[in-house]
């Protein structure tokens, strides 16, 4: 019984803070712009107002279009039950669960990419296409990163391999880490999660065709996919697991929150690329990792 509620409340913790962190930046936005801009809890209160409205669907959708956020949103739901919290530790694990987080990351991806391609609409399949195609050099990156981290702890469990290592192999890991969380969670430079511009939207216009709680769903998937990379690399680079628990749980929340902080000083200061450029910043994100791998391997090797 307390296992379980043990459980429960790890998997509350997670889904009740992942909305804080879109706010967070949407109020560093607004203060570098001068503004006083909204809440920092106004996702909280959009997920509220869309729980209770209705579903408009298209007469050419099938129930894939419903499916897909709801399956996607569970698949992230489940890769958050395998990341550690801290010193209060994941709710699952097991050796290698680290390469099933991937395979539920990417599973979400591809159902959001199907239910868009429900609509039959060529501008929602033109998103779904820019959407998988970054995916590939993000995600290389992703799994390059894991590896960095195996070699470095000799362990496929990520309650064992977020142990962060010193001097420059940190370094270039955290650069190639916080580029990805960019990539994969639609923000500028890659994508811009305000444009309402027809030929530069790409996760946006994968999703003009949901509402209601479908669209609620996609929103906190989204705010729950940032949390997570967004823990994954602040425990991947700081030594948070060599403090006390008490220090150690301020630590993460300040690392999440400073994370958060520099995703909206980046779209502040910084313009969306051009797609073209899109590929050549990804594969130096890979890079990064790569030296990152390198060097982990010649330490290990030492």
């Amino acid at each position: 019984m307390i296992a379980t509620l043990e459980t429960v409340l790890r998997l509350l913790v997670v889904v009740l803070a992942a909305p804080l962190i879109p706010g967070v930046i949407n109020k560093v936005k607004a203060w570098v712009a001068g503004r006083r801009g909204p809440p920092v809890l106004q996702l909280y209160y959009d997920l509220a107002r869309l729980w209770k409205k209705g579903v408009v669907l298209s007469s050419s959708v099938s129930a894939g279009h419903i499916a897909g956020p709801a399956i996607a949103w569970v698949a992230l739901i489940c890769a958050a039950a395998f990341v550690p919290l801290g010193p209060i530790g994941s709710t699952l694990s097991f050796r290698g669960d680290a390469l099933l987080v991937i395979y539920l990351l990417a599973m979400a991806r591809f159902c959001m990419a199907c239910a868009a391609l429900e609509t039959g609409s060529a501008f929602e399949g033109m998103g779904a296409a820019r959407e998988v195609s970054y995916a590939v050099l993000s995600e290389a990156a992703m799994v390059t990163a894991l590896l960095t981290l195996t070699v470095r702890t000799g362990s496929l469990s990520l309650a064992e391999m977020l142990a962060p290592g010193g001097g420059v192999g940190a370094a270039l890991l955290a650069a190639g880490l916080f580029t990805v969380l960019l990539a994969e969670n639609c923000r500028v430079p890659f994508d811009d999660p305000n444009t309402h511009l027809e030929l530069t939207m790409i996760h946006e216009v994968m999703v003009l065709d949901h509402s209601g709680p479908p669209f609620a769903a996609i929103l906190h998937g989204a705010a729950l996919k940032l949390f997570l990379f967004s823990i994954l690399l602040a425990q991947a680079v700081l030594p948070i697991s060599n403090l006390s628990p008490q220090l150690a749980m301020v630590a993460l929340a300040a690392a999440v929150i400073t994370i958060a902080v520099g995703v909206g000083l980046i779209e502040s200061l910084l313009a969306r690329f051009a797609f073209r450029r899109v590929p050549l910043l990804l594969t130096t994100a890979f890079l990064f990792c790569l030296f990152a791998l390198l060097a982990a391997w010649k330490g290990a090797g030492a």
